[in-house]
């Protein structure tokens, strides 16, 4: 585990800690939960990480060469 210093405005620190002694356990596990709960929900994020950012589709494979593709599309070539 490593150790990080985050930085939180008052009123927020002041719900921590009071979540902190209702529920018996110290400020770091709370946040620490609410951290895996908001990296669940980006699940979808991290996996689209690699992937193209525009959509593909894979058309099959080359049925007519490039070189024979202009005859092809004047009907020079059945």
């Amino acid at each position: 585990m490593q150790k990080i210093q985050i930085l939180f405005p008052d009123p927020l620190m002041d719900v921590l800690r009071k979540l902190a002694r209702i529920e018996d356990r110290p400020v770091s596990e709370i946040v620490r939960r609410a951290v895996d709960r908001d990296i669940e929900q980006r699940a979808g994020l991290l996996k689209r990480q690699g992937e193209s950012k525009f959509p593909t589709f894979d058309g099959g494979k080359v049925l007519v060469s490039a070189a024979k593709m202009k005859s092809v599309i004047h009907g020079d070539e059945s």
